[in-house]
């Protein structure tokens, strides 16, 4: 690992077309990675670029399909993301932090560096972090990681198994018509490639239990507890919209429009409040909550 990021793993194609085409590693190497022939130029004379046994990678080694080549990449120039990851509580097995609004959970698309796994292993100096679940880039609060690779699928299957009590908070229009506690049942589907999640028809694979903590009939707006219980993409969100009430800034729900990616203005209001569950390496039951507040109310 390197600043926090894990080297770029490579599968050689085993095609006939490509097994014809490239008769030398580098060959498929430079064709993955046409724009950083200099920097690749540097890495391989390095001893950087390394084969599945750890073999360093030279302009002679050649092409074995379905072999693995490892480098590292230079990390692209990202937007600063300016808040601060709060550390809530560590032991030997877990991390749990408080999330800010725009910091991805791990690395994606245009955020490899600026992400809270990247950032904690890099300022921590933990090489095993690995999140146990996420949260949106826009979501922010109870983030739960594990430090030891013999723990992690211990406590990423609480999350699977749906084992964890999960607590939101959100601020959105209020309406006094709004029965609640409402219980708002869907299918859910993200595809691949396609920012926003949608509802479809089909047997429900999401739920979720909405219900107002306090509103302000004056400015219109109402604080929710929300508490899912199920774990699909964008779900609160979804169901906020379904119900007529959606989050406040949501730039997605029910109708999407731009913002900029530097624009932190307009945070969009949902926090994870806290975390339960029985602990699978003790039986002790254990909850992590924040005191983050939300501005808007």
């Amino acid at each position: 690992m390197r600043d926090g990021l894990n080297p770029t793993r490579l599968v050689l194609p085993h095609d006939a077309e490509s097994v014809a085409r490239y008769t030398r590693t580098l060959d498929y190497v430079r064709h993955r990675f046409p724009d950083d022939a200099d920097r690749l130029a540097e890495k391989v004379a390095a001893g950087e670029v390394v084969d599945g046994r750890g073999r360093p990678v030279d302009p002679t080694t050649p092409y074995e399909p379905r072999g693995f080549v490892f480098l590292y990449r230079d990390p692209p120039v990202e937007p600063e993301v300016p808040f601060e990851v709060r550390v809530l509580h560590r032991d030997r097995d877990l991390l749990v932090v408080d999330k800010p609004h725009f910091l991805a959970t791990i690395p994606r698309g245009s955020y490899v560096a600026r992400s809270v796994l990247v950032r904690l292993r890099r300022d921590l100096d933990l090489p095993d972090l690995s999140p146990a679940h996420r949260l949106d880039r826009v979501t922010a609060g109870v983030l739960l990681l594990t430090l030891r690779p013999q723990v992690r699928g211990a406590y990423q299957e609480l999350f699977a198994r749906r084992e964890v009590r999960k607590t939101y908070e959100a601020v959105a229009p209020f309406d006094p018509a709004l029965d609640v506690p409402a219980t708002v049942c869907s299918r859910i589907v993200k595809r691949r490639g396609v920012m926003r999640a949608e509802e479809v028809d089909g047997e429900p694979n999401a739920e979720s239990r909405v219900d107002v903590i306090e509103a302000d009939a004056t400015r219109g707006l109402a604080r929710y507890r929300l508490e899912p219980h199920s774990g699909k993409t964008h779900q609160l969100r979804l169901h906020m919209a379904r119900l007529g009430v959606p989050i406040l800034h949501d730039n997605f729900y029910p109708e999407p429009y731009d913002v900029a990616p530097d624009d932190y203005t307009r945070p969009l209001q949902l926090v994870s409040r806290s975390l339960a569950f029985v602990d699978p390496l003790t039986g002790r039951e254990r909850r992590f909550e924040t005191d983050r507040t939300l501005a808007a109310w």
